[in-house]
């Protein structure tokens, strides 16, 4: 499994880099705080495939990094995704890294 650092992501967004940003939290965890990503729940996201690109970059993210790690090995071992990339430490790596006062549930 690929996976990329919360640094790694910061500087991908700060340099507008075209890449998907999938969160596989529940809604109300994702209503809560985001990284602006689309939020497909775990539960969803074999059936919402549909919507996650397969020709760039996807972060795949969680409260810590273990729905998103799940999410990413049934797209890969299901339907072939080969561009997949886990959050390492998922939101709450972000919030000790950049945003000390974001709420996470």
């Amino acid at each position: 499994m690929k996976e990329i650092t919360v640094l790694e992501l910061k500087k991908m967004i700060d340099n507008k880099e075209d890449f998907q940003l999938i969160d596989v939290r529940e809604t109300f965890e994702y209503e809560m705080s985001n990284l602006n990503g689309l939020n497909i729940p775990l539960a969803g996201v074999i059936l919402e495939a549909s919507k996650i690109s397969k020709d760039k970059p996807v972060i795949m993210q969680c409260r810590s990094g273990a729905r998103s790690a799940a999410a990413l090995n049934q797209l890969e071992q299901q339907l072939g995704y080969t561009n997949l990339y886990n959050l390492k430490g998922g939101i709450l790596a972000w919030k000790a890294e950049f945003e000390p006062d974001m709420p996470v549930y």
